[in-house]
C-alpha cells in the first residue's frame, strides 16, 4: 500500500459557483482523507511560485490572474495512491474533452477555468504541499 499525500485546490470558480462540497464529496467518496483544509486567497508572490514551472509560457500571467482573483480552498489529501486517484477523480484539464464522471467533465465550463488543481507527481505534491501547508 502506497499512502500518499497531495494537494487539492479547489480554484476561484468552484468557490464561486458553491462547488466546494461537492468537489470534497468526491474526494472523500473515493477514500481519500482530508488531512488539513483552509480557505484563503492566494497572493501573486504565491500563485507565481505555484505556478513557476510554466513562468516562460504565453498564458503565465493568465493563471496567476485567476487563481488570484478570488478565494481558494486548499487541502492536503491523503490515501492509497492519492495523487493518481486525485488526478483520475478531476479528468483532464479541458473540460470539454473531460469524461463524464469527472469533476471536469460534469462540472467544468471552459479550459482557464477548470475548477480545481491536484499535484502531477510526488515531487510536485511534496513542493506544493510545503508552499501552502509548510510541510
Amino acid at each position: 500500500m502506497t499512502v500518499e499525500s497531495t494537494l487539492l485546490i479547489v480554484k476561484p470558480d468552484g468557490v464561486r459557483r458553491g462547488l466546494v462540497g461537492e468537489i470534497l464529496r468526491r474526494a472523500e467518496s473515493k477514500g481519500l482523507r482530508i488531512a488539513e483544509m483552509r480557505l484563503t486567497t492566494i497572493d501573486r508572490e504565491l500563485a507565481q511560485e505555484h505556478y513557476g514551472e510554466h513562468r516562460d509560457k504565453a498564458f503565465f500571467a493568465e493563471l496567476v490572474d485567476f487563481i488570484t482573483s478570488g478565494p481558494v480552498v486548499v487541502a492536503r489529501l491523503e490515501g492509497e495512491n492519492a495523487i493518481d486517484v486525485w488526478r483520475t477523480l478531476m479528468g483532464p484539464t479541458d473540460p470539454r474533452g473531460a469524461p463524464p464522471g469527472t469533476i471536469r467533465g460534469d462540472l467544468g465550463l471552459v479550459i482557464t477555468e477548470n475548477i480545481v488543481h491536484g499535484s502531477d507527481s510526488p515531487e510536485s505534491a511534496e513542493r506544493e504541499l510545503k508552499l501552502f501547508f509548510g510541510s
